[in-house]
């Protein structure tokens, strides 16, 4: 009897080891087969979960359990979600369930316009882009604005992480923190000092962006001689407003690159060649050493400037114009040489 009852009690005994481990294993064991990240949207079934995970676990059937038994059917978080190797049933539940997911990169390079970041930036979001860009357009209302057209001055030129799920008025305001952290009291003296309105000085400096290809190393320089030109009341004639202008006519269906004589007739008040002053807004998305670049631009007396063949990237500055007039024979036959249209 005594035997009996050992033999009784040893067979429970496996029993619960082996129910507690099979438990164990479905729930908290490795079900990760590879790493990989998965995109759950607001309006997802389980049976969409399941199959958004499937290719990244090494059992189906025991995630769809656990899932059931916590109700992953109806508590749930739209996101995109990292799933990590010796990761079990539960946690990965938990995660979707908690909303812990990852955030992702985003750069912000120098667009012509807004909707043109949107597209960039919607491939990375839950929101396509005709919503996303509704949705600043909506923004830019609120302030008083036309459409999201007249934002850009926030964005500037960066990496930035958001949530695959970032709505236009999250995205934004990450944005709106950062441009008012920028424009600090000192920043804020010199545009004063500068007798240049803010919409001039991000006009300006996207000028200077564009003519140092975004290299700080020129960009004061640059600056300088710009806002040379502006006060002797001289057009500024800056080659990438004439293709801002051109690409812009054309709903950027047609992209020059090089200009040409019959561009600079181009009829736009961004075209610097046919009209004076400075351009009625950015032709580009700057960067932050841009805009200081204009807040603190080299006092020089240049008036004129060229690319340098022989140093590309860079340029040759002059208050000649005969001197400048060789500068740019140099360049020109250098773009023929080289066949660049």
């Amino acid at each position: 009897m005594k035997k009996a009852g050992l033999i009784v009690a040893f067979l429970v005994f496996a029993a619960v080891v082996y129910f507690g481990f099979r438990y164990y294993e479905k729930s908290y064991g490795n079900n990760v087969a590879k790493e990989g990240y998965i995109l759950i949207p607001h309006d997802a079934n389980l049976q969409q979960i399941t199959d958004s995970i499937s290719p990244y676990i090494k059992n189906k059937a025991t995630f769809l359990e656990v899932a059931r038994s916590k109700h992953l059917d109806r508590i749930f978080r739209a996101g995109r979600y990292k799933i990590k190797m010796g990761t079990g049933n539960n946690d990965l539940v938990n995660m979707i369930k908690a909303g812990n997911q990852i955030e992702n990169t985003f750069r912000i390079g120098d667009f012509d316009d807004v909707y043109q970041m949107v597209g960039k930036v919607t491939k990375k979001t839950e929101l396509d882009s005709l919503n996303f860009a509704n949705g600043l357009d909506k923004i830019a209302i609120k302030k008083n604005l036309n459409s999201a057209e007249d934002l850009k001055q926030y964005f500037f030129i960066d990496t930035y992480n958001f949530y695959w799920t970032v709505t236009p008025e999250d995205f934004f305001k990450k944005f709106e923190k950062e441009y008012s952290k920028f424009w600090n009291n000192d920043r804020i003296q010199k545009e004063k000092k500068s007798g240049l309105s803010r919409n001039q000085i991000y006009a300006l400096a996207s000028i200077v962006y564009k003519e140092s290809g975004g290299k700080p190393d020129e960009m004061k320089t640059i600056a300088g001689l710009y806002l040379n030109r502006y006060k002797k009341g001289m057009k500024l004639q800056s080659d990438p407003t004439v293709i801002y202008a051109v690409n812009k006519a054309s709903n950027y269906s047609k992209k020059i690159k090089r200009v040409y004589f019959k561009d600079l007739k181009q009829d736009s008040p961004y075209n610097t060649y046919a009209t004076a002053g400075i351009p009625p807004g950015p032709i580009c998305m700057v960067d932050k050493n841009s805009v200081d670049a204009v807040l603190n631009a080299e006092k020089n007396d240049y008036i004129y400037m060229c690319a340098d063949p022989k140093h590309l990237g860079f340029h040759k500055f002059t208050s000649n114009a005969a001197e400048h007039a060789v500068n740019a024979k140099a360049y020109q036959d250098w773009l023929n040489s080289n066949n660049i249209k």
